[in-house]
């Protein structure tokens, strides 16, 4: 009991806290560039910080720490590939996205396009997108507060069973992320995450350095323990345990393994640079300048804390074993706070060393967990009001207060979706759930954005049939994959109407998206606004007339 008591002290004084900032910032958020952006008054540095912030989100410190801690090396390709990914944002999208928008995504696409067609499509794909991501940070909130409070399968907590509490969880947190948007906007939601990634750095920084002491800092004998404790021996170190296996007598599964293996690496790299959330946060800095230096400071950051998942994802596999991991959650999204509660074991002394350290980056983790949740709903109601009733419904003709009060309604809608299908994606690993909202952001968002930015003949007709040919196809193919139906881990596993062998559809849906925008424009009649390009094009590199 004396380990839920402090775990839940500690949430509840973190929770206090961030809410407190909330109802701070919502005073000073009076205009509608306040609610969306901020009032683009943050620096470089502190916008890198909540950069940071909302990159590292569950997937992250949860799903990547499971997934090396059972697959060992193959689980490494998703902290190389989340990071890769930020120098195709940076050379590609950040700082022409800055200079040449407003609030979102669709403000650039319908720049020289019809407004209508292109802010449905944008906004439509900003939302699904958004959707895909929230699903893996509230299935990371489920799994995280059955661990905290002690709640495993057959155990009952408030008079609720381990699925229950689970369910619980996963509204409760989908509340609580309504509240930090609909009240605090932009800026409530940076500062939020400005603490949250400054919190999750010194848990982080400090869990490694445990671990490298546990083992004397001795790399070869961490690997060497993991090894034996994985029960897979060398292959645990070796690629093929997860991705790209082969299958002896079977040339077509072992084909489909490593183009499972391709695609995921591709829809990794290309996924960053199309995703809402991430893309709405270059708006919240006053020039082109901060955006840059943003996204530097975002890669040092990031990058620092992905070299230290490899020492949370081995040490979990040392110190706590798969068969442990997998006995609390299949998806192993537990590795890191199990760690946690092993490293408080052997350096704190007993059961209360351990309560102590799992209760304070249980907390960690759930502060990344909401401040994550927070911007992508922030991020698709804000592309709810400004794209679709402001700018199309209304055609411009509507107050901000107006406007504001329809992206505070649209949160609560996208937060009620969120939560009803996380409820059913439970048994998934985050970090993979994460990968297929990559993998439609890079299918629907990125060509578009692209051509829009780069091609001087792209038309409207382009950039719808881009947003939607790549959208539709990419959430197709994850319907009748693996991953909904016909495998154990499935999230309709007593179900099977599979026909597409892929469990991530990237390598197939981005090139259809790319291919879609490029139909689009050389069969549609509509001439190009050459007038509109050269003025995009100039304020895209000089940052003239951006707003």
């Amino acid at each position: 009991m004396s380990a839920r008591t402090l775990t839940i002290v500690l949430f509840v004084v973190f929770v206090l806290f961030t809410l407190a900032i909330t109802i701070w910032a919502s005073r000073q958020t009076k205009t509608a560039a306040d609610f969306y952006a901020g009032g683009r008054s943050f620096s470089g540095f502190s916008n890198g910080m909540a950069i940071g912030g909302d990159y590292m989100s569950a997937a992250s410190f949860l799903g990547i720490a499971g997934i090396i801690a059972l697959s060992g090396y193959d689980g490494f390709l998703y902290s190389i590939g989340f990071l890769v990914a930020w120098l195709v944002a940076l050379l590609l999208v950040a700082e022409l996205l800055r200079n040449s928008g407003k609030y979102t995504m669709a403000d650039v696409l319908a720049f020289r396009m019809r407004q209508t067609p292109v802010r449905v499509a944008a906004s439509i794909s900003t939302i699904v997108v958004s959707i895909f991501y929230l699903l893996a940070q509230m299935v990371g909130a489920g799994a995280l507060v059955a661990l905290l409070l002690g709640i495993k399968p057959g155990a009952h907590f408030l008079g609720m069973d381990a699925g229950t509490a689970k369910i619980a969880t996963i509204i409760f947190i989908g509340i609580l992320m309504i509240v930090y948007v609909t009240v605090g906007g932009m800026k409530g939601t940076t500062y939020v995450q400005i603490v949250k990634a400054f919190l999750l750095m010194v848990g982080a920084a400090v869990m490694t350095l445990l671990v490298l002491a546990a083992f004397k800092f001795n790399l070869s004998g961490l690997l060497g323990e993991a090894a034996a404790k994985s029960g897979k021996g060398a292959a645990f170190l070796e690629p093929g345990l997860r991705y790209g296996k082969e299958v002896a007598g079977d040339a077509a599964q072992t084909f489909y393994n490593k183009m499972d293996l391709l695609s995921l690496g591709i829809a990794l790299v290309l996924g960053t640079a199309g995703l809402p959330h991430i893309l709405i946060r270059f708006y919240t800095v006053p020039n082109a300048k901060a955006a840059r230096k943003s996204v530097l400071w975002a890669i040092g950051i990031i990058g620092t804390f992905y070299l230290m998942t490899l020492a949370l994802g081995f040490g979990a596999a040392a110190m706590v074993g798969s068969e442990a991991i997998t006995a609390q959650d299949k998806g192993g999204n537990t590795a890191a706070p199990q760690l946690a509660q092993a490293l408080g074991e052997k350096f704190l002394g007993g059961s209360t060393g351990g309560a102590a350290m799992l209760a304070i980056i249980a907390a960690v983790a759930f502060a990344t967990i909401l401040a994550v949740v927070a911007g992508l709903t922030l991020a698709s109601s804000s592309s709810l009001a400004h794209d679709i009733y402001a700018s199309v419904i209304r055609k411009g003709q509507v107050s901000e207060g107006g406007e504001v009060r329809v992206a505070r309604i649209s949160a609560f809608a996208i937060g009620a979706v969120a939560i009803v299908l996380a409820i059913f994606a439970q048994s998934l690993n985050v970090a993979f759930l994460v990968a297929l909202a990559f993998a439609v952001a890079a299918s629907g968002n990125l060509p578009a954005i692209l051509y829009s930015l780069f091609w001087k003949r792209f038309t409207t007709a382009g950039a719808t049939a881009a947003i939607y040919g790549g959208l539709i196809t990419a959430v197709v193919l994850v319907f009748f994959s693996p991953v909904v139906s016909g495998s154990p881990t499935a999230m309709f596993p007593d179900s099977d109407w599979h026909f597409f062998p892929l469990s991530n559809p990237g390598i197939i849906s981005i090139p259809v998206g790319f291919l879609c925008g490029w139909l689009g424009t050389v069969l549609s009649r509509e001439p190009a606004d050459a007038t509109k390009y050269a003025e995009l094009e100039v304020r895209a590199l000089t940052g003239h007339g951006a707003h």
